[in-house]
C-alpha cells in the first residue's frame, strides 16, 4: 500500500459498483438487462469465466429501484424442480413445504400479489445457469406463464457461462427458450482494454502514476488473455513481487513470478 500510495487496496473484489470499469460492450449489456427487466421480459446473460458476469449483474441490480423492484439473488447448482422451488420460497419469505406443484402454485400467488397489491416487480437472477438441471431450468416456463400468458409479473435472468447458450438452445428447452426476449453476451479484454482496466484499477485504488512498466501490462494480457479476475489476481500477486523486493516498478517478470505462484 505504501510503497506504491494506494489509499485501498487494488485489485480486489470489494469495489464499489460505481467504480466498475466502464466498458462499451459490458455498459451495453447492462442497458440490455434494464430494458429486459423494466418491460417484464425474461432474458439471459452469457458469457465466459472470468469476463464481468458479476459485476453486470450487480450494475442491474444496483440501477433498480428498490420502491419498485425486488431481487431474489440464488446461485445454486444441480438441484431438483423442487428443491429449486424451495430455495426460490426461502428467498421471497414463503413457507419452502408442499409438494412441487403446491409450491408452484404459492411462487405464482405471490408474484402476482406483488404486482397487484404493491406494485412491486419480481426480479429472479439464477446465477451459475449453466450448472442447472434441465427440470429446474424449466421453472422459467411456469413461473412466466401466468394465466394463459395474460400477465407478465416477473423477470428472470438466467446468467451463466458460455455451456449455458448451448443448453438453451436445444431441443428439451425449446419452450424455455421461447420465454427468453433474447441473450446478451460478454466476452474477454481485447489488448487495449487490458491495459485500459489494469490503469483504472490502479487509479480506483488511489495511484497517481501505474506502477506497472509497459512489458508487464503486455505479459498480464498474454497470461491472462484478457480474462478479468485473472487479471486481477495476476496483478496483485506481480505487486507483491516488486514490494518484496524493494522495486517501485512492477516488471514483466514479476508477472510471470505471480503466475508461477498461483492456484488458477
Amino acid at each position: 500500500m505504501d510503497r506504491f500510495r494506494f489509499v485501498s487496496p487494488p485489485f480486489t473484489r470489494e469495489l464499489r459498483i460505481e467504480h466498475r470499469f466502464q466498458l462499451g460492450f459490458i455498459e451495453s449489456a447492462v442497458r440490455f438487462l434494464q430494458e429486459a427487466v423494466e418491460s417484464r421480459q425474461s432474458v439471459a446473460l452469457v458469457s465466459p469465466a472470468g469476463s464481468g458476469k458479476t459485476v453486470a449483474l450487480r450494475a442491474l441490480v444496483s440501477s433498480l429501484p428498490e420502491a419498485r423492484y425486488r431481487v431474489v439473488y440464488l446461485k445454486l447448482a444441480d438441484l431438483g424442480a423442487r428443491d429449486m422451488c424451495r430455495q426460490l420460497a426461502l428467498g421471497l419469505g414463503l413457507p419452502a413445504v408442499g409438494s412441487y406443484p403446491s409450491l408452484v402454485r404459492t411462487l405464482e400467488e405471490r408474484l402476482h400479489s406483488g404486482v397487484a397489491q404493491q406494485g412491486v416487480r419480481q426480479v429472479i437472477i439464477f446465477d451459475d445457469a449453466h450448472e442447472m438441471r434441465i427440470e429446474a431450468l424449466r421453472l422459467v416456463r411456469l413461473l412466466t406463464n401466468y394465466e394463459m400468458d395474460s400477465k407478465l409479473v416477473v423477470s428472470i435472468v438466467l446468467a451463466g457461462q458460455l455451456p449455458l447458450k448451448k443448453i438453451l438452445m436445444s431441443s428439451d428447452l425449446e419452450d424455455v427458450r421461447q420465454r427468453l426476449m433474447a441473450s446478451a453476451e460478454l466476452r474477454l479484454f481485447s489488448r487495449d482494454e487490458t491495459a485500459a482496466y489494469i490503469l483504472h484499477r490502479v487509479k480506483i485504488a488511489g495511484a497517481i502514476t501505474s506502477p506497472f512498466a509497459p512489458d508487464a501490462v503486455e505479459a498480464l494480457f498474454e497470461i491472462s488473455q484478457g480474462n478479468m479476475r485473472a487479471i486481477d489476481k495476476i496483478a496483485l500477486g506481480a505487486l507483491n513481487v516488486a514490494a518484496k523486493e524493494d522495486r517501485n516498478t512492477v516488471s514483466a517478470s514479476d508477472v510471470v513470478s505471480a503466475r508461477a505462484s498461483l492456484w488458477m
